[in-house]
C-alpha cells in the first residue's frame, strides 16, 4: 500500500502542478475566467475592488503558484492530507467559474471539458484527504478515548470497592480479635478464681482429715 501511494500521489498531483505552472507562466489565458470569478464574487460580496488586467494577471499567477506548490507537496507526501485539502480549496472555485450551465451554446461547449476535468480533480483530491495511511481516524480515537475513560472509571470504582471491602474485613478482624482476647481474659480470670476457691476449700478440709 505504501508503494501504491508513492505512485498514485505524484500521478494525481501532476495535473494540479501542470495547471498551476501554466497559469503562472501564461496568466493571460486565464484572464476571462478570472473576470468571471471576480464578477461572481461581486454578486455575493459587497465592495469588491475593480481589478484591471495587470492586477488580475497577478492574482492568476499567485493562484497558479499556490496550486503548483500544493501539488508538489502532495506528490512528495509532505503533509499529504493538508496539501490535498488545499488543492480542493484552490480548484473548486475554478470549477464553479467554468460551470457549463449558463451562457451561450458555444460558451457552454467550451466550458464543459474544463468543468469536467476540474470536478474530477476535486473529487480525487477529496478522496486523498481521507487517506489516513492505516492510522485510525479522529472518530475512532475519540470513541477509544471514551471507552478507555469508562474502563478507567470502572477499574477505579472496583478498586475503591475492594479497598472498602478490605478495610471492612480488617475492621471485623480487629473486632473479632479483641472479642476473642476479652473472652480468653475472662475465661482465664474465671479459671483463676475457681482455682483459688478450690485451694481454699482444700486447705479447710485438711485439719478434719488429721
Amino acid at each position: 500500500m505504501k508503494l501504491l501511494r508513492g505512485l498514485a500521489r505524484p500521478m494525481l498531483a501532476s495535473w494540479f502542478v501542470y495547471d498551476g505552472v501554466q497559469a503562472a507562466l501564461h496568466p493571460e489565458e486565464h484572464l476571462e475566467s478570472a473576470r468571471q470569478g471576480v464578477a461572481l464574487v461581486g454578486s455575493v460580496v459587497d465592495d469588491v475592488p475593480d481589478l484591471d488586467d495587470k492586477k488580475l494577471a497577478l492574482v492568476v499567477r499567485a493562484h497558479g503558484v499556490a496550486t503548483a506548490v500544493a501539488g508538489l507537496s502532495f506528490a512528495l507526501s509532505k503533509a499529504p492530507r493538508s496539501s490535498a485539502l488545499t488543492l480542493v480549496a484552490l480548484t473548486l472555485p475554478l470549477a464553479v467559474v467554468d460551470q457549463p450551465f449558463t451562457g451561450s451554446k458555444a460558451e457552454r461547449r467550451e466550458r464543459t471539458p474544463k468543468f469536467v476535468r476540474r470536478v474530477g480533480a476535486v473529487g480525487a483530491a477529496l478522496l486523498a484527504t481521507g487517506d489516513l495511511e492505516g492510522r485510525p481516524g479522529v472518530a475512532w480515537r475519540v470513541d477509544k478515548a471514551r471507552k478507555d475513560l469508562e474502563l478507567s472509571k470502572r477499574v477505579h470504582d472496583a478498586g475503591s470497592s475492594l479497598e472498602d471491602a478490605a478495610s471492612g474485613a480488617a475492621r471485623k478482624s480487629r473486632h473479632a480479635a479483641k472479642d476473642a482476647a476479652r473472652a480468653i481474659k475472662l475465661e482465664a480470670h474465671e479459671a483463676k478464681d475457681s482455682a483459688r476457691r478450690a485451694a481454699r476449700t482444700a486447705r479447710k478440709a485438711l485439719p478434719d482429715v488429721h
